[in-house]
């Protein structure tokens, strides 16, 4: 049996937080969250604010840092992208991948999620792979074959010691900023099915090795309910991570 998997909170600011904010935030956060090594907690803070933010963070190793996006080249004319190689050169340890709003807002296909994954992965960075389904998919009882659908690009360029350096999130794009959380038991039986695919592709034991987070309206007064449930490792914040007093509530929601 494969060892336990550590839970992980992670806060996505999304375009939020300047780097005073990210200054006056983390003086708040670190003040109320103790740290602790049965636990991964990160944060994505906008690029500009990401030097704030590791000098904020300087002497709490329990704290990690991302970046929300990357593009998949190691440099060139492309304006307004950063690099694996950059966000490495910052500090950032991780990256979002295909987050819903890359997704919808900003047209950014399952193809190009896998290629973002590669270079992410050859940059020595952690991938976390946003999947998920809109309201009309899950209505339309097509939510698993969504799911599975922007997961098989990846899937299909990863090896089987590759799939462990991997992180996915659920984010059900219905739940996202909305006010409404997909159930517990949803989220559970959707982490189920990503595991079962993971599974599938290489092995009971390399996917009993990847964290599934769940991302959706979380808040303080129903992460500990979402992470109880089988399956979750974590879950990954967009408002809710705003406010240092309420994503450290949901840090201790972790146990």
């Amino acid at each position: 049996m494969s060892a336990p998997r550590r839970p992980v909170l992670a806060g996505n600011w999304k375009m939020n937080h300047g780097p005073s904010e990210t200054v006056r935030f983390f003086a708040d956060f670190l003040a109320m969250h103790e740290p602790a090594d049965d636990r991964t907690v990160v944060f994505f803070p906008p690029a500009i604010s990401f030097a704030a933010a590791k000098e904020a963070t300087q002497g709490r190793p329990d704290v990690r840092l991302g970046v929300q996006n990357v593009y998949w080249e190691a440099s060139g004319a492309f304006t307004g992208e950063l690099s694996v190689g950059m966000a490495r050169d910052a500090g950032a340890e991780l990256v979002l991948i295909g987050h819903s709003e890359r997704r919808h807002v900003f047209g950014e296909t399952s193809a190009e999620t896998a290629k973002k994954v590669r270079a992410v992965l050859a940059g020595g960075l952690t991938p976390v792979l946003c999947v998920g389904e809109t309201l009309d998919e899950r209505q339309a009882d097509r939510a698993e074959a969504v799911v599975a659908e922007q997961l098989e690009p990846v899937l299909a360029i990863l090896s089987a010691d590759e799939v462990a350096e991997l992180v996915v999130a659920y984010e059900p794009v219905w739940a996202i900023g909305t006010g409404v959380t997909a159930t517990p038991q949803d989220a559970a039986a959707m982490h189920a099915a990503v595991r079962a695919r993971l599974a599938q592709a290489f092995g009971q034991e390399a996917a009993d090795a990847v964290p599934v987070l769940y991302g959706g309206s979380v808040k303080p007064d129903n992460a500990a309910e979402l992470m109880s449930q089988p399956g979750v490792d974590g879950v990954l914040v967009g408002g809710a991570s705003l406010d240092a007093q309420g994503f450290a509530g949901i840090c201790r929601a972790a146990g």
